[in-house]
């Protein structure tokens, strides 16, 4: 009876060993994950806390920047043409911003979402204002109320009014944006496009102006492979 007893509690001791490693294993890996999943949350909560959002205004001591290689100067004349053919478009309804139909001109709606998401850029960059995301909040609050002081007076949102403000806006946002994306494509500004004037205040007058990387978009990118190429 005692050698079968033996022999059941080793053999209940080999079974259980096993179990034992697997059990201590599992209590190891869930540490360790967890170890890992609070580092993994201490850096992504310290990066956001150094990295700001693109619409702060970070402006970099002049000669900071290395100026736009031939690629970019040729997207940014690029994207300078298709502001300006907006501008095009606006002028060519002018006079006539409702259709037939009583409705606002597409091409007004059309420009109004690229326009919101610009506007910050064009005014902090362009004027060198930290307003972070106001000039969009801004702007949307200006349309909405015009929107509904519409609809409370003439049952629709779509009115000259609105019609009118969104016309005026556009005008400004993509006369801007397209006049620094060609300047800065001459002249080949270094950064955002926002700076061209700057860049070209600095070269007349030999009075440095800061500079500001492109935060958004891919002239950024662009710029930096083709300053790593040339220095290859």
């Amino acid at each position: 009876m005692h050698a079968s007893s033996s022999m059941t509690a080793r053999a209940a001791a080999s079974c259980c060993a096993p179990m034992q490693v697997t059990a201590a294993c599992i209590v190891h890996s869930g540490r360790f994950s967890a170890r890992l999943f609070r580092s993994a949350q201490r850096a992504r909560v310290s990066d956001e806390k150094k990295m700001p959002a693109t619409t702060d205004l970070k402006l970099e001591e002049p000669g900071s920047l290395s100026p736009p290689g031939l690629i970019g100067r040729l997207v940014r004349l690029g994207f300078g043409v298709l502001c300006l053919s907006h501008i095009y478009w606006l002028l060519q309804i002018s006079d006539n911003l409702i259709d037939e139909g009583g409705q606002i001109r597409s091409i007004l709606w059309n420009g109004i979402v690229i326009g919101l998401f610009l506007i910050s850029y064009v005014v902090n960059i362009g004027f060198s204002r930290a307003w972070k995301k106001w000039p969009a909040v801004v702007s949307a609050i200006v349309f909405l109320m015009v929107a509904a002081y519409g609809y409370v007076t003439a049952g629709t949102i779509e009115t000259r009014l609105l019609a009118q403000a969104l016309w005026v806006w556009e005008f400004y946002v993509f006369t801007h944006l397209g006049i620094a994306f060609v300047i800065a494509a001459i002249i080949g500004t270094p950064g955002c496009e926002m700076r061209a004037f700057h860049d070209l205040y600095s070269r007349l007058t030999g009075k440095p102006t800061k500079e500001h990387y492109c935060p958004v978009g891919p002239l950024h990118p662009i710029d930096q492979w083709e300053s790593r190429n040339n220095q290859s």
